[in-house]
């Protein structure tokens, strides 16, 4: 007796080649029902190698590294220039050769909730991974140009591993480890989209404890950027230890409280 539909949709959640024998005999069957979820499989199926297509491209400046003899590749980003609130954060993360994570890319282009995901895959699997934070007072002290460059250089260290090669995002660092420059380096290398995620999981989490600190304030939606909702809030609550008191407008409090 032939499966129910329902069994087949079921038994189909399995299948994760179009080789599959089971997979096969469905294109056969004629019932409607049956070909509906064919299709849907077949864009499936799409989607992933799109994925793969999209991940072998992100994959280009590693392999190249790889086919050298290079295995221990740092890929380095930060987040986090731009806010007036809260710290600088940036992550160094190595890759295992093998490492697979269909859809990464620029945590800006993720969702929340896959970031989260992601960053877990990635804690689990990477190599090593090392964190480097600089605080508002860092950024005031000596510039927020500088202060990236020293919250990324923390991170090397706290990888614990010394890295043959590091893959920045846009930025150099005064290190004597090899290094390349890449240009939106988070949307064009795995190594570095990888240490975007966890750089912004990373800050997202400390601005949300922030926010339970400083509920009024807002952090937990717009994570210190300028919204009108955060200005609004220094207007009447005031400026705190985590704002940058050099950058405007919050400066303007400064000068003026």
């Amino acid at each position: 007796m032939s499966k129910t539909i329902q069994e087949i949709k079921q038994e189909l959640t399995e299948v994760r080649s179009e080789n599959d024998a089971f997979y096969q005999a469905c294109l056969k069957d004629e019932r409607k029902g049956v070909q509906t979820l064919i299709k849907q499989k077949q864009k499936e199926f799409a989607k992933e190698a799109q994925l793969k297509q999209q991940f072998d491209e992100m994959m280009r400046y590693e392999n190249d590294l790889y086919a050298q003899g290079v295995t221990r590749i740092a890929g380095i980003d930060e987040v986090g220039r731009g806010p007036l609130a809260g710290p600088v954060v940036a992550a160094a993360v190595i890759l295992p050769k093998e490492f697979y994570l269909a859809g990464l890319t620029d945590s800006k282009k993720l969702s929340e909730a896959k970031r989260d995901a992601y960053y877990n895959y990635i804690m689990e699997h990477a190599v090593a991974v090392g964190i480097g934070i600089q605080s508002a007072k860092v950024i005031d002290e000596v510039n927020i140009y500088e202060a990236t460059k020293l919250a990324m250089q923390e991170a090397i260290v706290e990888l614990g591993v010394e890295p043959q090669h590091l893959l920045i995002d846009a930025m150099k660092l005064p290190v004597a480890i090899p290094q390349e420059s890449i240009i939106k380096g988070d949307a064009t290398s795995i190594s570095i989209a990888a240490s975007s995620v966890v750089a912004k999981v990373t800050r997202d989490r400390m601005m949300k404890q922030l926010a339970n600190e400083y509920p009024q304030y807002g952090f937990e939606k717009h994570m210190g950027y300028g919204t009108k909702q955060h200005l609004d809030a220094v207007e009447q609550y005031g400026i705190l230890d985590a704002h940058r008191k050099s950058f405007a407008p919050i400066k303007h409090y400064v000068t003026h409280r």
